[in-house]
């Protein structure tokens, strides 16, 4: 191989709670901005969010980060407690200390000004919150005044320091420092305060609760001002709030599913933006920075307001929260677009020209997307584990309400052919399906099979179970029994016919690959070692003499058929987890997802 290339295309979206705040970072320097899913923390460009970065290196589910002020480090708290501050200039991120503070899940972190001292607040045993020195761990003061866990937390970035929390106890706290010493309660609001913000110029400091109300107080003294809004600054629970960089404005993000910009002098709200009507419509995160103005929105979708027009984001970045299933490539007019399909059941398609995220409207799938393809009829064929397929047509915009088909039984896999033909495995059954109706049942088979895939010729279907691969004849609207079995080294996890159909691809759950040459009675072509754990997903190139594999060990190969010597092994494709879906854009390009639900692309120069 001369030549490998790996683009980053497609990051995760930050993972979403119902009813708690998300708290988004903000780089000092205005490019980037920072949210965390699972147990990576994701870097984004602002103006191009196509540009990504992820950090992997954390143990446990990471809860929120942050950049020190000077820019150079970002600290990333986890649910354990832990705190890991690491380098942002290098590629490599390399750790410089890492403390635990606290003894549970951390939810907020705050630095002060000259990027030396850091206050961790949250859960915890023995304390709800800690501040100390950056570089030794060494305490500045105590976290004190709360009987219940800390939501947030926030350091005045003028001299003299104050610092403020807000707390799951109804109350906020007022502390004065360094070495920070606790001053007095705040008792304005009513139910859990969920986030606690100084202005960017040290005057004032705001609360936002669960009971809509959101207090500003003074930020040197921390007596109170006024409230924003009058009786109520949103009908729902305020969930985070970012001021303007001139101090004199703030945004608020609540679960009425509007945010709402104030003039905090006047304590009036100057625009209200609607960012929907449903439940993952609720607005759990906001960010100020620069002229943007970003929030999120509990289905994770992050939102580009608009000051001009409140009725529509200027741009929303779409795609996955959780963990992608399976992908398939597919080209509209020559455009290539990804489709991806994750465990929660949505649903994603990107377009690799544009770098632009969409998806289908109305009801899809509710549960798991196990596989997908894409058939001569511009439709997209999914199968879930909600005991459904489903054939959504690429050229429209949503989802159909009467091209799903319920199975018995929980399918696995599909495939199709030409003339409407789709074969779908379940658990204990094989459905022949003829332009989206069920023609045929397989059941009370002998084994358990566990992935199909139909000839393109669509005259044969192969099933394939434990260790053998079996060979149906479809005639008219039936599958016969050939009584033929291929033998394989192990359980068959996937396999895939040529674009040509000369050769059967098959991956098993020993770590081989084998080929079978179809003309030959499916004699075995070549058998390919090189994993070293349970292979996962194949795909075959367009140009039919290349296939790809994944498996358990993180590890992707690209093999050629007739020398199984000639590999490429693409290492750590996706940090930490393995390649849980492939597929070719074009005999250069191939795409790779993972359980970190973020999509890569791989240029190959054979």
């Amino acid at each position: 191989v001369s030549y490998l290339k790996n683009i980053f295309i497609q990051a995760v979206l930050p993972q979403m709670e119902r009813g708690v705040a998300k708290v988004i970072g903000g780089d000092p320097k205005g490019n980037n901005f920072l949210y965390t899913n699972g147990k990576c923390v994701i870097i984004r460009n602002i103006e191009n969010p196509a540009i990504a970065d992820i950090y992997t290196e954390h143990a446990h589910t990471v809860t929120v980060a942050k950049y020190a002020p000077s820019g150079y480090y970002i600290a990333s708290g986890d649910a354990s407690g832990k705190v890991r501050i690491w380098d942002t200039t290098q590629k490599e991120h390399i750790l410089k200390y890492e403390y635990t503070p606290i003894s549970g899940k951390i939810k907020d972190i705050a630095w002060t000004e000259d990027s030396k001292r850091i206050a961790v607040v949250g859960d915890g045993r023995e304390k709800f919150g800690a501040v100390f020195l950056w570089d030794s761990g060494s305490s500045v003061g105590e976290v004190s005044g709360h009987a219940k866990l800390i939501n947030s937390v926030d350091i005045r970035q003028k001299r003299p320091y104050r610092l403020a929390t807000a707390s799951d106890d109804t109350c906020g706290s007022f502390f004065e420092g360094p070495p920070f010493k606790f001053k007095f309660t705040l008792r304005d609001h009513s139910q859990f305060v969920n986030c606690v913000r100084f202005s960017p110029d040290g005057s004032r400091f705001v609360t936002a609760g669960a009971d809509g109300q959101i207090f500003v107080y003074d930020g040197t003294n921390g007596e109170r001002v006024c409230s924003l809004g009058g009786e109520k600054a949103h009908k729902g629970g305020v969930y985070a709030v970012s001021w303007s960089p001139d101090s004199s404005q703030l945004i608020s993000a609540s679960g009425d599913k509007t945010v709402k910009l104030w003039d905090v002098g006047a304590g009036t709200a100057v625009t209200t933006f609607n960012l929907g009507t449903d439940v993952t419509d609720q607005q759990l995160g906001c960010l100020w920075q620069k002229d943007h103005l970003l929030t999120i929105s509990l289905s994770g979708y992050i939102n580009y307001l608009d000051k001009n027009n409140p009725g529509r984001p200027i741009r929303t970045i779409k795609g996955h929260s959780k963990s992608i299933q399976c992908l398939t490539v597919h080209k509209k007019d020559g455009r290539p677009y990804i489709y991806s399909g994750s465990h929660d059941g949505h649903i994603n398609i990107l377009s690799l020209i544009q770098k632009k995220n969409d998806c289908f409207s109305g009801k899809g799938h509710s549960n798991q997307v196990s596989k997908m393809v894409t058939d001569e009829a511009n439709e997209l064929v999914t199968c879930s584990m909600d005991d459904t397929l489903r054939y959504t047509n690429i050229n429209k915009t949503e989802y159909s309400a009467s091209d799903v088909v319920k199975m018995d039984f929980q399918p696995k896999s599909v495939s199709v052919a030409a003339g409407g033909l789709s074969l779908a495995v379940c658990i204990g059954q094989v459905v022949l399906l003829k332009d989206k109706k069920r023609v045929f049942t397989l059941d009370s088979l002998d084994y358990e099979p566990e992935v199909g895939a139909i000839h393109p010729g669509g005259t044969t279907a192969v099933v394939g179970g434990d260790g053998k691969i079996r060979l149906y004849s479809i005639q008219g609207n039936t599958l016969k029994d050939q009584g033929k079995a291929i033998e394989a080294k192990g359980a068959i996890t996937d396999m895939a016919y040529s674009n040509d159909g000369a050769y059967l691809a098959a991956i098993d759950d020993k770590k081989v690959a084998t080929t079978f040459t179809v003309a030959d009675g499916y004699s075995v072509k070549d058998e390919f070692y090189g994993h070293h754990a349970r292979t996962v997903a194949l795909a075959w190139s367009p140009d039919n003499e290349h296939f790809a594999t994944s498996g358990m060990d993180m590890m992707v190969f690209i093999w050629t058929v007739g020398d199984p010597d000639n590999r490429i092994k693409l290492a750590d494709t996706h940090r930490l987890h393995h390649v849980s879906g492939l597929a070719w854009v074009n005999e250069h390009t191939l795409v790779t997802t993972s359980h970190d639900a973020s999509i890569k692309q791989w240029t190959v120069k054979y």
